[in-house]
């Protein structure tokens, strides 16, 4: 059963603050509205390839949210990234005949600004190294606005790699293998950064898991540094993003004070990107 890339979520404060950042970045940013629960509200940075990037902010306390931060110890950043299913209910139920529990499915939806009413279902994992769910109940393309609104300023078309901070690589390699269906996997260490790689195929889009080596325990920088301040701050999860652009488009790492901390870099001309 192929699932693909739904979206990415970067949790931030002001909304309204991060739309105007991310319109200086050069991205074309959609009001997205307001989600069932009342909790949270969002906008998108839709791509050519179907994908996009969900900005969202909490308008209440919400303590029994995934994505809540109490004291916002955190701040700014990734919280999650989100598959696309044909079914939840069909991926939740080969999931756990593989050992992989994954709860739901669970109702979601919420209203866009032209009063236009979204429904979805959604899957929650059962350990933060894993995406969430979420498929379309209402038609996608009205979750996930076409046309004009996928152009960018800075040739941004779609996402090409993630990269997740992991604790235990081999762990979280059995826990994608029960959710994918034993995908293909190409393991590699990095040499001079004692850091293990993982990488799998996601549709177009590749999925790099990245692991500290425990001789790099108390470094204070380099990569493996990096990513053991990412895991003790953030936990497991999304650790940075690359995204497509078209081959006379800047390559470029995105200044992370206007992406609010999430690190995103635009890569020319490096993939095939599909269309949904």
């Amino acid at each position: 059963m192929s699932l693909t890339l739904d979206h990415i979520v970067i949790r931030v404060q002001n909304l309204e603050q991060t739309i105007a950042d991310f319109t200086t970045l050069g991205f074309t940013v959609q009001r997205g509205g307001t989600h069932a629960d009342g909790a949270t509200h969002n906008a998108l940075i839709g791509f050519e390839d179907g994908s996009y990037v969900e900005l969202i902010a909490f308008l209440r306390d919400a303590p029994e949210h995934r994505w809540w931060d109490a004291d916002q110890r955190i701040g700014d950043g990734f919280v999650d990234f989100a598959l696309l299913p044909q079914s939840v209910a069909s991926t939740i139920s080969a999931a756990r005949e593989r050992g992989l529990f994954y709860d739901g499915p669970l109702a979601g939806g919420r209203v866009r600004p032209d009063g236009e009413r979204l429904e979805w279902q959604i899957g929650k994992p059962s350990s933060a190294d894993l995406p969430f769910l979420c498929g379309d109940l209402t038609p996608r393309r009205l979750r996930v606005a076409e046309g004009d609104v996928r152009d960018h300023a800075n040739g941004a078309r779609g996402v090409v790699n993630i990269t997740l901070a992991v604790n235990d690589l081999n762990a979280s390699l059995a826990r994608y293998r029960a959710l994918l269906g034993e995908p293909s996997v190409q393991r590699a260490p990095l040499p001079g950064y004692d850091v293990a790689l993982a990488i799998l195929p996601l549709g177009t889009t590749t999925l790099t898991l990245a692991s500290p080596g425990r001789h790099s325990r108390g470094a204070t920088e380099g990569l493996a540094a990096d990513l053991q301040r990412h895991l003790a701050l953030r936990g497991e999860g999304v650790f940075a993003v690359a995204l497509d652009t078209y081959a006379d488009s800047t390559a470029r790492l995105l200044e992370r004070a206007l992406a609010h901390d999430a690190v995103i870099e635009l890569v020319a001309g490096s993939s095939t990107h599909r269309v949904q």
